[in-house]
C-alpha cells in the first residue's frame, strides 16, 4: 500500500471518514481514546460522530456509566467504554506500576499505604464519589500529605490497579464554563455491567488495529506500553483476526465503511489518536511538522488540521474563550513556502471549525 492509500484506511479505522452512529459507539470502535486534556478527549470523541455532538451529549454518557476515564496505558488517562476497563488493565496494570515504582518510592508509596489510602476514601467513593481535592482533603486529615504529587500519584496507582475511575463529570459553574473534572468513583460499585475475553493480549491488539489500523507492531508497543516481546506475542495470539496487508503491517478484517460524503478536512484535538498513538508519526504528519505539533519539552501535543489524512497545520482557540467563543486560529506547516489551502479545501476548514465550535456551545 502506497503512502496516500495507508492514510485512507487509518481515516476510515479512526472513524474520521466513517463516523459512528453514537458517542458510546465510536468510543467502543477506538477502545481507549488518550484524555488527560479532558475536553480535548470528548472532542475524540464527538468528531468521530455523525452529525453535531454537543459537548453535554459526551459527557452524558459518563454520567450514565458507560464511559469512564483512568489510566489505562503508559501511564496516561484515556476514555475508555466501562465495561472494557477490567480486562485491558489486567493487561497493562502491572507493567504502569513497574515503571512508576521508583517514583513510589521516593514518595514513599506502598501496598500498605495504598491501601490506607483506599480505605479512607471508600465510603465517599460509593456515595456519589469525590473530586480530587475531596480526595486530597481526606488524605490530608488523615495525615497523609498528598503534595508533592504524592496524591496524584496516590489516585494513578488505586487506578491502575482496578478499584478506582473517574465517572460523574462536576457540572461547571456557569454556563459559560468548560468543565474539566470528574468524580472518583469505586469500580466495583460503579462499573455495573463487565466483559473478559477470553485472550485479553490478543484483544488488546485486535481492537487496536481495528481502531488505528494498519499499523506495525512497534505502533502497538508504544500506544500499550507493553514490552516489544510481548507485543510480538499478541500479533501471533491475533492470529486470523487481523490481516496482514503487507510484511509486518495489520489492518483490520472487515473496517468500517466510509460515510457518504465523507469531509476531506478534520480538526482535532490536543493529543489526539490519530496522531499520538504511532510509534512513527511521519506517514501522516510530514518530518518539518513534527516539532510544531509536539510532543514538545512541555509535553504537550497540539490540536491538527488535517486534510486528506495528512497533518498540514495546527490550530487553537484563543486564552479563556469559553463556550465556543473566540475565533480559532490555523497555523500551516512553512507557511512562507506552502501554497494556501484551495478554496475547497479551506471552506471545508471552516466547516470543520464550526463543527468544534457547536461542540462547546450546543444546547444539551
Amino acid at each position: 500500500m502506497n503512502r496516500a492509500s495507508l492514510r485512507r484506511e487509518r481515516l476510515r479505522s479512526h472513524r474520521l471518514t466513517a463516523r459512528a452512529a453514537s458517542v458510546v459507539e465510536a468510543a467502543r470502535h477506538m477502545l481507549a481514546v488518550q484524555s488527560q486534556d479532558f475536553t480535548a478527549g470528548r472532542w475524540a470523541l464527538a468528531a468521530r460522530t455523525r452529525g453535531t455532538v454537543a459537548l453535554e451529549t459526551v459527557d452524558r454518557a459518563f454520567d450514565r456509566g458507560d464511559l469512564v476515564r483512568a489510566w489505562t496505558m503508559r501511564g496516561t488517562l484515556h476514555t475508555i467504554p466501562a465495561r472494557d476497563l477490567g480486562w485491558v488493565l489486567s493487561v497493562t496494570g502491572a507493567r504502569q506500576l513497574a515503571a512508576a515504582a521508583t517514583r513510589h518510592r521516593d514518595l514513599g508509596i506502598d501496598d500498605e499505604l495504598l491501601r490506607r489510602a483506599a480505605r479512607i476514601i471508600d465510603p465517599v467513593l460509593r456515595d456519589g464519589g469525590c473530586s480530587r481535592a475531596e480526595a486530597f482533603a481526606r488524605w490530608s486529615d488523615a495525615g497523609i500529605d498528598p503534595r508533592d504529587q504524592r496524591g496524584v500519584h496516590l489516585l494513578g496507582a488505586l487506578a491502575m490497579r482496578g478499584e478506582i475511575c473517574q465517572g460523574p463529570v462536576v457540572p461547571a459553574t456557569t454556563s459559560a464554563g468548560i468543565t474539566r473534572e470528574q468524580r472518583f468513583v469505586a469500580t466495583e460499585a460503579w462499573i455495573r455491567d463487565s466483559v473478559r475475553p477470553d485472550d485479553p493480549l490478543a484483544e488488546l491488539f485486535v481492537r487496536y488495529v481495528d481502531g488505528h489500523g494498519p499499523v506495525r507492531v512497534e505502533d502497538f508497543a508504544w500506544w500499550s506500553g507493553l514490552t516489544l516481546g510481548a507485543s510480538r506475542e499478541a500479533v501471533a495470539r491475533a492470529g486470523a483476526r487481523v490481516v496482514e496487508v503487507e510484511e509486518g503491517t495489520y489492518a483490520a478484517v472487515a473496517p468500517p465503511r466510509r460515510s457518504p460524503g465523507a469531509p476531506r478536512v478534520q480538526v482535532l484535538g490536543a493529543f489526539d489518536e490519530y496522531y499520538i498513538s504511532y510509534a512513527d508519526r511521519t506517514l501522516v504528519c510530514p518530518p518539518e511538522g513534527l516539532a510544531a505539533v509536539g510532543p514538545g519539552k512541555n509535553g504537550m501535543v497540539r490540536p491538527v488540521v488535517v486534510v486528506d489524512g495528512e497533518v498540514v497545520g495546527v490550530w487553537r482557540l484563543p486564552p479563556a474563550s469559553g463556550r465556543g467563543g473566540g475565533e480559532a486560529v490555523v497555523e500551516l506547516f512553512a507557511a512562507g513556502e506552502r501554497p494556501a489551502l484551495d478554496p475547497e479545501i479551506d471552506e471545508q476548514v471552516r466547516a470543520a471549525l464550526a463543527r468544534h465550535a457547536a461542540f462547546l456551545g450546543a444546547a444539551a
